[in-house]
């Protein structure tokens, strides 16, 4: 009965240390990473567009034989500008929370773009790592934008004065437009005799106000008495969370 107790001991001893060599030996293959998306977070877009000053919507389904170790996002622009006022952006953040650490989570957050990024082309990567070491990543690109935009621009080059000029362009604003304000101002111009000093500043909201896209079409009368010459003209849009976007041109007053 000894020996019999002894030979089944070895045989349970053997038959765990096998079970020990195998999951040593066993391999896994590469998290596979699949439904990737993103977006403008407020309404979960998965069109690649976001907006600076609010959030982007990102998730991707993560199917992984070895329990997920890591998440990690980063993102960066592609040889963007940095205008006034804005500060260059790129992103980078790993995420090991509770809920991704597991062997298939899907992947969800909501990440901030600051009010100062440039819009512009930006490069996203989406890397997971498993327990064991293996690692995948996917690529996709995003669009930052203003939340506030003027597009198709259009007004005279030249306006005889004692009469009005035209100017129409596109708003599209995401949160609502609040108004729209021209400033036209000279450059050094000195009036003559019978002219006046003509600066010009109006506040448009009527028919406009709230609308999330609109076309600004006005006719703005320059008085009969302005001097000639170059006149600086400023467009600022700005939407309902103090959002602004400015356009700059000039035009040329003539006497005649």
């Amino acid at each position: 009965m000894n020996k019999l107790k002894h030979v089944f001991l070895i045989s349970l001893l053997g038959m765990a240390l096998f079970s020990c060599q195998d999951d040593e030996d066993q391999t896994f293959d590469a998290p596979v990473i699949s439904s990737f998306e993103f977006g403008e977070g407020g309404s979960h877009s998965t069109d690649g567009t976001a907006y600076r000053g609010s959030d982007l919507h990102m998730e991707a389904e993560i199917l992984a034989q070895a329990t997920v170790a890591s998440i990690t996002v980063s993102i960066h622009g592609h040889d963007i500008e940095v205008g006034e006022g804005e500060t260059e952006w790129d992103f980078s953040e790993t995420f090991t929370d509770e809920k991704y650490m597991v062997k298939n989570p899907t992947f969800h957050e909501h990440i901030d773009i600051p009010a100062t990024a440039p819009a512009g082309e930006y490069h996203v990567v989406l890397e997971v790592t498993d327990a064991v070491g293996n690692t995948t990543e996917v690529e996709g690109h995003l669009e930052v934008t203003s939340p506030v935009t003027i597009s198709d621009f259009e007004m005279d080059e030249t306006v005889v004065r004692g009469s009005d000029f035209h100017v129409e362009f596109m708003i599209d604003a995401m949160y609502g437009i609040h108004n729209i304000t021209v400033d036209i101002h000279a450059h050094g111009l000195t009036p003559g005799a019978g002219e006046v000093e003509w600066d010009f500043e109006e506040e448009f909201e009527e028919g406009y106000h709230e609308l999330t896209e609109a076309e600004f079409h006005e006719h703005i009368d320059v008085p009969a008495t302005a001097p000639a010459g170059e006149y600086h003209v400023i467009f600022t849009v700005e939407d309902e969370e103090g959002n602004t976007v400015v356009y700059e041109s000039h035009i040329d007053v003539t006497a005649n």
